[in-house]
């Protein structure tokens, strides 16, 4: 075992790792520049068991009752070999419905059994490269792909793989969320298309790891959800080519876990074990990069964003790259009262709180709304 695979150990305590997945990925690459995050799962740690031990539970993540309902779609789904769900890919992707062979890469397969399943996943898909796009299709049930983050090599399991459809091998993705006269919610289709793009990705560098051509992995992924308000299945394509110059991008940016740990405390712990004010201690010396975007993608979110209560950038990115950095809401405030003299970086920043403080107190004045002004008297607004 490396030194950085044992202080990740260290960091995470007695405790079994939790592995990456595309949701925890899509975060990651959607806030890279989050220390925090970064070392957190890099060493494994339950974020959300450790937001609950410091008093700030998450509110986020899927209820029992979603995984359950998802699990039961996804098993109807695949009955019978998955005889319905090739009809359907086959079709919403407009080619002849074929015959295919199913393989369960999941089956009866233990947790710590990662290597040899993604051993016998590279070998049956690199295996099934389409040649042409005739012959018999070939349906692969939770292959599992790897991806390089920060890093480190980690696990990815998607629903489906379905390879020499039209001679093309697409990721599909099997979701409980329901489609309603043709649309379903944004946020949540959203969400699906960067999960399926960090499939796709992984799916790209092992044909390529392989000796073969990555674009034979489309960019189409096929959406499967219920119809309405039954569980009648209904398949859409996601063009995920954004997506992926999205996740290529900030992976390439993120740092190695190596370097990361360089500026972390040798005694940092997220032992689940320790005392709720040592952790809080400890989670304080990791930089995070708090934004409101996280309240949707990161267990410990509550506790940041009590912890940048006074910072400028908890009020969002766009508020952040307004204010040129300026970093505390005192410091904002102060700006905009005209109370202190800008630094030359703050000067554009600046004007611009002035002139929002100013246009505030107009407001204010003419609606005869009471408030306590922003911009005070003989600066060239009202009180």
């Amino acid at each position: 075992m490396t030194s950085t695979a044992q202080r990740l150990d260290r960091i995470r305590g007695p405790v079994p790792a939790r592995r990456h997945n595309a949701r925890t990925i899509a975060a990651l690459t959607g806030n890279p520049g989050c220390t925090r995050r970064a070392v957190l799962d890099s060493a494994g740690v339950d974020k959300s068991a450790l937001a609950k031990r410091i008093g700030f539970p998450a509110r986020y993540g899927q209820s029992r009752f979603a995984i359950t309902r998802g699990n039961a779609f996804e098993a109807q789904v695949k009955a019978d070999g998955g005889a319905e769900l090739l009809r359907l890919v086959a079709e919403r992707l407009g080619l002849p419905v074929p015959e295919a062979t199913w393989t369960d890469l999941g089956a009866g397969a233990p947790d710590d059994a990662n290597a040899s399943r993604h051993e016998r996943s590279r070998d049956l898909l690199v295996a099934a490269t389409p040649t042409d796009a005739d012959g018999t299709g070939a349906l692969f049930d939770h292959p599992l792909l790897s991806l390089d983050v920060a890093g480190q090599r980690v696990y990815l399991e998607p629903d489906l793989v379905a390879a020499r459809l039209g001679g093309r091998f697409h990721v599909v993705e099997i979701k409980s969320f329901a489609v309603i006269d043709g649309q379903a919610e944004p946020a949540k289709v959203a969400a699906a298309a960067i999960q399926s793009a960090v499939y796709v990705l992984a799916l790209r560098d092992l044909l390529a790891a392989a000796g073969r051509d990555p674009e034979l992995v489309s960019s189409d992924v096929v959406l499967v959800c219920p119809r309405d308000f039954a569980n009648q299945p209904v398949a859409s394509v996601l063009d995920v080519r954004r997506q992926l110059l999205v996740l290529r991008r900030q992976l390439s940016r993120m740092a190695r876990v190596t370097d990361l740990l360089a500026g972390v405390p040798d005694d940092f712990t997220a032992d689940p074990e320790a005392d709720p004010a040592d952790l809080v201690a400890a989670l304080g010396q990791v930089t995070a990069h708090y934004a409101p975007e996280c309240l949707a993608a990161c267990e410990l979110a509550f506790f940041c964003r009590h912890e940048a209560r006074d910072r400028s950038a908890a009020l969002g990115r766009p508020v952040r790259e307004a204010l040129g950095g300026v970093a505390g809401v005192p410091e904002v405030l102060a700006l905009a009262r005209a109370e202190v003299t800008p630094a030359p970086e703050q000067v554009e920043a600046a004007a611009l709180l002035r002139a929002a403080a100013r246009l505030r107190a107009e407001a204010l004045t003419l609606t005869g709304t009471p408030g306590t002004a922003l911009y005070p008297a003989g600066a060239g607004g009202r009180t």
